[in-house]
């Protein structure tokens, strides 16, 4: 028992060489350093984006969600790949900004409910560790800042459908 909580010790990791934490790719590929913490930055980074995402359906609704799921995709985009090429690792565990897109597409049915952001949470959650394909496709591919991003979107569109049966059954 000893043993697996010391494999469990929360720590910070360090940025790649050569880059600073006032480097905007590092800003959003870590969505501002949730990345960095340990253990399962994954999912700490999914829950990073809800006060973000839950803040966004607040002001402009969901139709502002899935703009700024699109917008945030297209940066992340740039910027995983930027934190990939500095780090020599294209999904470095440290990017985090491919969970935050994946975990607002899958809110997007959930609207104000948070009972429904919970169940997207861990519906994306689950898609995201598991990968059916085609999201197995891009985590295997691995190329770049498209392919880190895109097995999340997948995994995001899997959970949105969850979240929406979730929501026309009437649950939260």
């Amino acid at each position: 028992m000893k043993k697996m909580i010391n494999k469990i010790k929360p720590s910070i990791l360090p940025i790649p060489p050569g880059m600073t934490f006032r480097n905007v790719h590092v800003l959003i590929a870590t969505w501002f350093g949730a990345g960095l913490l340990r253990p399962a930055p994954g999912t700490i980074g999914s829950l990073a984006a809800i006060p973000f995402g839950y803040a966004i359906v607040m002001l402009w609704g969901q139709i502002g969600l899935a703009i700024g799921a699109v917008l945030l995709g297209i940066i992340g985009v740039i910027a995983a790949g930027a934190y990939g090429k500095k780090s020599g690792v294209a999904d470095d565990q440290s990017i985090v900004v491919d969970e935050v897109v994946g975990l607002w597409i899958a809110a997007l049915p959930a609207d104000k409910n948070l009972m429904l952001w919970a169940v997207a949470f861990f519906l994306f959650r689950l898609f995201d560790i598991w990968k059916p394909w085609p999201a197995s496709f891009f985590d295997n591919r691995g190329k770049g800042g498209f392919d880190v991003m895109m097995d999340d979107v997948v995994a995001g569109v899997y959970a949105l459908l969850g979240v929406s049966i979730a929501a026309v059954a009437g649950y939260g």
